[in-house]
């Protein structure tokens, strides 16, 4: 469905600016977005290298393996249907100190194992879990303390201070990830109340 969406955006683009004579300014800006996105890239590459490579360390030195039991009492809380020696909870503890680094592209690949092994949890239901809907929301608004990916883009375009926004940027993830959970409660135990599972 994205895929179409995509075409008809393009297509109704181009079409628009044929009629409209602006299709200079369309190539011109297909150029610069090209090559803005490889600028952009090259900086990601840098930052991502960089954070991957602490990653790596702190997991050899046994430092994510604390983090994760740090954490593993909270998660307990909040997935209380998976056990806890599922490869599951070691997915979504991944996923969570990935994002908690702001390594989204690193944590994708845990989070994707995450939801295929509590699917397995699921019975293979293709109804979503509790547990899958948590932790969808959870991901989604992504508790952040160091906002890497946006510290590369700032620093991409020569920002004066690019991680200025770390404080910011920890104070609105805690915000998201707090209302994130709340709503998620709400809904299910009011959906618990009116006896659907």
């Amino acid at each position: 469905m994205i895929n179409i969406i995509w075409v008809l955006m393009t297509v109704v683009g181009i079409v628009f600016a044929m009629f409209n004579g602006t299709m200079a300014q369309v190539n011109e800006a297909v150029f610069q977005g090209a090559k803005e996105a490889v600028t952009i890239c090259i900086g990601f590459i840098s930052i991502l290298v960089f954070w991957l490579g602490l990653m790596r360390i702190a997991q050899d030195a046994g430092l994510l393996e604390k983090l994760a039991l740090l954490f593993k009492p909270i998660v307990k809380r909040l997935f209380p249907e998976v056990p806890s020696d599922h490869p599951a909870m070691g997915y979504m503890l991944s996923n969570m100190i990935a994002n908690l680094f702001g390594l989204g592209n690193a944590a994708t690949p845990m989070g994707i194992k995450a939801m295929e092994q509590l699917k397995v949890l699921n019975g293979g239901s293709v109804e979503a879990s509790r547990s899958m809907i948590t932790f969808l929301v959870i991901n989604t608004s992504s508790l952040t303390l160091i906002p890497t990916t946006v510290i590369a883009i700032r620093m991409t375009y020569d920002s004066a201070a690019p991680t200025e926004i770390v404080g910011t940027t920890l104070l609105a993830t805690l915000c998201s990830t707090l209302a994130a959970i709340g709503i998620d409660r709400f809904f299910y135990y009011r959906r618990s109340k009116k006896g659907v599972k």
